[in-house]
């Protein structure tokens, strides 16, 4: 069996951003999905690195993957990685074990040893708009009064990202807060999301504002290129801290894991090289007592399914991710879709990544390019403490 050729699929969801699925065709008939994290502006150049590495995958045997993963660090990159390139040999990588697990018919799992629990743990993300605490707090009870999660993400702060802001802007984020709280109870878990903002005075000052509210955690107080404002950040609280959406490797989580910079790591399975990397990067976190809630930021169909695969291999998993806001399209292109059941989403059972995609509906959500941004100044919007 070998790859014969390699298609890539752009598609729009209706909000957030653009999706991009890859698919390997083989010479045997089957066929592998597989899903590359994008952004509103990078989709396109992602897109351009899995059409070139089509170079280094017709006429390879799909079992190879460690060895196509190599070679493609090797002299498709010489060494020099990026995020797009991470994005598109993830799609790629997860799209090599879609075929592998349907030529053995047997799931994903069961070829990386085996789950070591029937089901996954799940929060709601994208579920939140708005800044006014009342609303969210309508918003935030729906989705648990009608839905059954039991765990909910959100991002309380304002934009545009600033590393200083002024604390009635972060004390406006703590009212928000308390709002959800006291309309969910104090049983469900309320996930905070500070989008890698903050120096490390302004997430410690955000963090004490919450920290009587009974927080599950606090993602991403500070830039992962700083490891240290981190670490102080988590010194500082006994609220638990992420990192990890936007590190792309396990080298990249290398100093992350040895130092304990913080609790819990949160890797993309689209951006961190796919299913393979990912539970390597988890085995490694393993080792120093760090929990893994994979990130999830992508389709609620392909790249769910290949998380789904992974983190039911996992010691150290904690929760996933589910976006609500893409559920809908995401559930429309799909057979065999993993519908989540309240807070949890049991182990499938059917060969690859368990489902597949429908092209035919898949066209329906075309592509849309973004227009063009004006630059912003920082005149008007940096304020300091």
């Amino acid at each position: 069996m070998k790859i014969i050729d390699v298609k890539t699929f752009k598609w729009n969801p209706g909000s957030g951003k653009n999706f991009l699925y890859v698919k390997l065709l083989t010479d045997n008939g089957l066929v592998g999905w597989g899903e590359a994290y994008t952004q509103s502006d990078r989709d396109v150049q992602i897109e351009a690195h899995i059409l070139e590495l089509s170079r280094y995958l017709i006429d390879r045997d799909p079992f190879q993957i460690k060895h196509f993963m190599h070679v493609a660090h090797e002299d498709f990159a010489t060494k020099r990685s990026s995020m797009d390139l991470s994005c598109a040999l993830s799609g790629i990588e997860i799209a090599l074990w879609d075929i592998i697990g349907k030529a053995l018919d047997q799931p994903i799992y069961n070829l990386l040893g085996g789950p070591v629990r029937p089901r996954l743990r799940l929060y709601a993300n994208g579920w939140a708009e708005g800044n006014n605490p009342d609303a969210i707090a309508s918003q935030a009870l729906n989705i648990v009064s009608e839905r059954g999660f039991e765990a909910l993400k959100f991002d309380p702060f304002p934009g545009p990202w600033r590393e200083y802001v002024n604390k009635e802007e972060l004390d406006q984020a703590a009212l928000i807060v308390r709002r959800v709280r006291e309309a969910v109870g104090p049983k469900i878990d309320l996930l905070i999301e500070a989008h890698r903002r903050f120096s490390a005075s302004n997430a410690v000052y955000a963090i004490k504002q919450m920290e009587m509210l009974n927080i599950y955690w606090f993602e991403e107080p500070c830039p992962p290129d700083n490891l240290k404002a981190i670490k102080e950040v988590k010194d500082s609280t006994f609220v638990p801290i992420v990192t990890g959406e936007a590190i792309y490797s396990i080298t990249g989580f290398r100093d992350v894991i040895q130092e304990r910079v913080v609790d819990i790591i949160n890797p993309d399975i689209c951006n961190t090289g796919g299913i393979l990397e990912i539970t390597q990067i988890a085995a490694m976190a393993h080792s120093q007592y760090i929990g893994v809630a994979p990130h999830g930021w992508n389709s609620t169909s392909v790249g769910l399914a290949a998380a789904v695969q992974a983190s039911l291999t996992m010691p150290n998993f904690l929760i996933y991710e589910y976006m609500v806001s893409v559920e809908k399209p995401s559930k429309d292109i799909t057979i065999g879709y993993l519908e989540p059941e309240g807070s949890y989403l049991e182990m499938p059972k059917g060969s690859g990544l368990g489902l597949t995609v429908d092209e035919t509906k898949l066209r329906k959500h075309p592509y849309i390019k973004f227009p063009p941004r004006p630059l912003r100044t920082l005149s008007d919007e940096t304020t300091f403490p």
